[in-house]
């Protein structure tokens, strides 16, 4: 499967990300490509994380396929939701690994918070049908501001973050997340 996606990075919908994606490595290090099974330029939905987990493998994707609990969350509730694979480009507010080798899982620190958000702007304009933006949990939520911005006229919806650590908390944390991406699903329903 990753030697697949591997050889899809130059397909046309995918290939202006990959040169995007190729700026922030020069910049800031390791950052995953973009899953050129989901929507690519033509993607309708952004849908907003906070940073790239831990991970130890050269060949990464941004993808609702990673085998972690956050990626079958994804899986899950936009299928529940209705909206469709090649609507939705999965991002990061923070897009590089920010944790150092072998080290856990930690909050991106507020410095670099701003770093990612600065480099916002670069990917919104390779998405020029964007209907709707997804900011799933609290660093990402702080896209807010910036995608105001550069879109002002974008809706723009916040959800709990997917991870099973968020959404195992409480009933209502899923209950939460199946109503924003419903409201998701409604407005990429609107005729353009």
């Amino acid at each position: 499967m990753l030697a697949g996606r591997a050889a899809a990075r130059g397909a046309p919908h995918v290939a202006a990300l990959g040169g995007y994606v190729a700026g922030l490595r020069a910049r800031h290090g390791a950052v995953p490509d973009v899953d050129p099974a989901d929507g690519g330029t033509g993607a309708r939905l952004l849908l907003l994380l906070e940073t790239p987990g831990p991970g130890a493998a050269p060949l990464r994707f941004v993808s609702r396929d990673n085998p972690t609990g956050t990626a079958a969350n994804i899986r899950r509730f936009t299928a529940e939701a209705g909206i469709a694979r090649a609507d939705t480009l999965i991002w990061n507010a923070v897009p590089w690994v920010i944790h150092a080798p072998g080290a856990r899982n930690r909050a991106p620190r507020r410095g670099e918070v701003a770093a990612g958000l600065a480099e916002l702007p670069g990917l919104l304009a390779l998405l020029p049908d964007l209907a709707v933006a997804v900011l799933a949990g609290r660093v990402a939520a702080a896209a807010g501001p910036a995608l105001a911005r550069a879109r002002p006229a974008l809706p723009v919806v916040e959800m709990p973050h997917p991870s099973p650590t968020i959404v195992c908390t409480a009933p209502a944390i899923a209950a939460r997340i199946r109503a924003a991406l419903r409201t998701a699903a409604d407005l990429l329903a609107r005729p353009a």
